[in-house]
């Protein structure tokens, strides 16, 4: 066998492999989720190679009539799903939509407001993300840790104050819906566009289960097709105008302005998941709080410290649980410690780490356990799994056979038609 044969041999047992290791355990990542088998029919077809530069009826490439059938439909679907006069469903990520946001709202130099990354703001909000990209000036909200969102008196005040160009809300750590019309208002005042990031939550807003920003105040929303709403790797821009210059603004920011061709067999990924969410998406939202609720009351009855107590842990698909001093690292080596037990999840930061890397907490989220038909019993005895390797301090090994165990009754994919 030849040494490139080798390597391809290498990189198609880690790609088994990995499957394996999710689909085995439990895969509890927030940003995470899996596709159904037509989304996967979609996504695995000849479209992977093909171009389609700008929008249906208008290209640059012959060869797109199939193409523009498909979205033409995933449009008008996406305006459904979310109830917006405007959906551009070409961007290749939920990051990608921001950068065509801030590209088409704001110029360099323009002051943005936005949640700072150390109170759980997504890094394309920061300077070393597609804000500083975009050269803006950035400014970043008071923050209530206690009720895990912006201050709002303070933080109404300082858009007051600043006078931004834009107002960017949304984050990567979510557990509430964030006080938007208050803040969408002094934003307004001050001639502020207010933009808000879905990302994590475009499935819980599209299954009406958590907040409605378009009709709160934002002009513009960005979200990722991929984490609680249930499609292939992408991205979504959203709008409640029905100016036709500023839809323009947006369609030119995500072609020419950030993308080429754009992952035709992910965009048909994503009408075929838009379609089936019209279908189930109402259920799995809701399905997916109601378990993300079940979890975190049953990881703090098992002994954990478990955030937002007082406001019923959380509203959203996310859990945040604290296992150390602050800056510690001792979320770094629970996700450790649970990976050996087939648990997946992910270190994060929680008020008051300053350290990215050796952070106190973990971010957990149920969507996916969710989508894998999961519910409340299931979301217990992954608590108790929780407290075997992490407080018992069990072999991980013998956790691991308990998690095999539940999951192997739990591997189609829910929420959407059979083949």
């Amino acid at each position: 066998m030849s040494a490139s044969r080798e390597t391809v041999e290498r990189v198609l047992g880690a790609v088994e492999s990995s499957g394996r290791h999710y689909g085995n355990g439990f895969p509890m990542i927030a940003s995470e989720n899996v596709i159904s088998p037509m989304v996967r029919q979609a996504c695995d077809s000849d479209l992977h190679g093909r171009y389609a530069e700008g929008l249906p009826g208008k290209r640059y490439y012959q060869g797109c009539d199939d193409f523009d059938t498909i979205e033409s439909i995933g449009i008008d679907l996406a305006k459904k799903v979310f109830n917006a006069p405007f959906v551009n469903i070409q961007p290749t990520s939920g990051t990608v939509s921001n950068i065509a946001a801030l590209k088409a709202l704001v110029k360099p130099g323009d002051r943005i407001t936005a949640v700072s990354t150390a109170d759980g703001g997504h890094i394309s909000h920061a300077q070393m993300g597609a804000v500083g990209l975009r050269g803006l000036d950035l400014n970043t909200y008071p923050w209530d840790a206690d009720r895990m969102e912006p201050d709002i008196d303070a933080a109404a005040a300082m858009i007051r104050e600043v006078k931004p160009k834009m107002a960017l809300f949304g984050a990567s750590v979510f557990l509430f819906p964030t006080p938007l019309q208050e803040l969408a208002d002094a934003a307004h005042e001050v001639g502020a566009t207010v933009m808000y990031d879905g990302a994590h939550v475009l499935g819980l807003i599209a299954g009406g289960v958590f907040q409605d920003p378009l009709r709160e105040g934002a002009d513009v929303m960005t979200g990722s097709s991929h984490k609680t709403f249930p499609g292939p790797q992408g991205g979504f821009l959203i709008s409640s105008s029905e100016d036709e210059k500023f839809q323009k603004k947006l369609n030119n920011a995500v072609f020419p302005g950030t993308n080429s061709s754009y992952h035709l067999h992910h965009v048909a990924g994503k009408v075929v998941a838009l379609a089936e969410f019209e279908e189930f998406g109402t259920k799995y939202a809701k399905d997916i709080v109601a378990n993300a609720k079940v979890l975190a009351s049953s990881l703090a009855s098992e002994g954990f410290d478990v955030l937002a107590e007082d406001r019923g842990y959380t509203a959203s698909h996310q859990v945040l649980t604290r296992h150390g001093g602050v800056d510690s690292g001792a979320g770094r080596t629970a996700a450790a410690v649970l990976e050996e037990a087939g648990i997946i999840t992910n270190m994060n930061m929680l008020p008051g780490d300053t350290k990215a890397m050796s952070p106190s907490g973990l971010r957990l989220g149920v969507q996916e356990l969710t989508r894998h038909g999961m519910g409340a019993d299931e979301m217990e005895h992954v608590a108790e799994c929780f407290r075997r390797a992490l407080i018992d301090g069990e072999d991980p090994k013998k956790v691991k056979e308990t998690v095999n165990s539940i999951r192997s009754n739990f591997k189609d994919v829910k929420y959407c038609f059979s083949e």
